[in-house]
């Protein structure tokens, strides 16, 4: 509690900054979380989609903010005595709104019949859980997150291309031997 012993939430959060947390941890979460993002925004910048570098840095280090603001609220209201506060909510929020957003990434086509835009909001869904990380201190978790998106992202793109090139399973020709099927019709 503050020196007025008022159990005020702005009054908390004020001392809480003040005495007890560490500003650059703080910063450095943030940081983390935004670069983090920011590397998958760049591989993306690089594919030409429309969701990039700022995107994918604002989706990161947002997810990894509230992780930090839900951490720090929930330790006052822990220091408080009330013990009802569950900081996995937030959490769990975070991944719900994400999916909105993911949602309205994915576009249907159909003059093409073509869907696009999944593997971008796939993207921006693990941006948030690598910001989430971030947020919670476990930078390792995030690293190696931000490493395997950048594998599907980057080598794993060339294989799908690879298989894409790849004459389809109900060609007239067979993929093993190269021999015309008959038709079974």
């Amino acid at each position: 509690m503050c020196k007025s012993g008022a159990p005020d939430l702005h009054l908390l959060l004020v001392c809480r900054y003040n005495k007890n947390v560490d500003i650059l941890d703080i910063v450095l979460r943030l940081f983390v979380a935004l670069v983090l993002g920011g590397l998958l925004g760049a591989e993306r910048v690089f594919a030409h989609k429309t969701a990039g570098l700022r995107t994918y840095a604002l989706v990161s280090m947002g997810a990894a903010l509230f992780i930090v603001i839900s951490e720090t609220v929930g330790r006052e209201y822990l220091s408080l005595g009330l013990t009802n506060f569950d900081l996995m909510r937030v959490a769990a929020q975070i991944v719900v709104g994400i999916g909105f957003l993911g949602a309205g990434l994915i576009i249907f086509r159909e003059k093409k019949s073509e869907l696009v835009g999944i593997t971008t909001a796939a993207g921006i869904w693990v941006s948030a859980g690598i910001g989430m990380a971030a947020g919670f201190g476990l930078y390792a978790l995030a690293i190696v997150a931000t490493l395997f998106a950048l594998f599907v992202f980057v080598v794993l793109w060339y294989l799908e291309e690879k298989l894409r090139k790849k004459e389809p399973y109900d060609s007239k020709e067979c993929p093993e031997c190269g021999r015309q099927k008959d038709n079974e019709e």
